[in-house]
């Protein structure tokens, strides 16, 4: 006799996030998205780009590399992660990218979301918009030159944020 195989089950449904259960097993699904693109976006003076924000999950500022959902727009369901890159890069740090190139992708966190994040390099920038995000987020901008990195991120956590490692992640992919 053939074993059942378990059923998902809805446990909640958010405006954005669904709950479910697998199992035993307990985790969360984007709604309204195809995934998340990170930007590992560097300047032609050897500075990275990233973004610091607050996050009410940690209740601290963090700092990021620029990303944002794909496909989460009405008229973009099937949006490509380059030009969702494109459009998230603008959007948070008003930079404009020539190039965008696709690095890896995979799960931020396996046990807790289904989620699939895909991580790109954006080079040849341009600065042409403010950035700062849409009209419900409030992102400072910062360029760090590579070689001041260390330090500033350092300095960072003695202000009291919090680093998200795919900024380390990334620098895997200057080396």
């Amino acid at each position: 006799m053939a074993q059942e195989k378990p059923r998902k089950e809805l446990l909640h449904q958010g405006r954005f996030l669904e709950m479910l259960q697998l199992g035993n097993w307990e985790y969360v699904e984007r709604v309204g998205s195809s995934g998340v693109v990170v930007i590992l976006a560097v300047t032609d003076e050897n500075e990275l780009v990233l973004v610091e924000q607050h996050r009410v999950p940690v209740g601290a500022r963090v700092i990021e590399l620029p990303a944002g959902l794909a496909g989460d727009l009405p008229d973009a369901r099937d949006e490509d992660f380059r030009e969702a890159a494109r459009r998230e890069l603008l959007e948070e740090t008003g930079y404009e990218a020539e190039s965008i190139e696709f690095l890896c992708e995979g799960p931020p966190s396996a046990g807790l979301t289904s989620e699939i994040q895909t991580l790109l390099r954006a080079t040849g920038l341009r600065k042409t918009g403010p950035g700062g995000g849409d009209e419900s987020e409030d992102i400072t901008v910062h360029t760090i030159s590579l070689d001041q990195l260390d330090a500033w991120l350092a300095a960072a956590i003695e202000r009291g944020c919090l680093i998200d490692p795919k900024i380390y992640a990334g620098l895997y992919f200057l080396g």
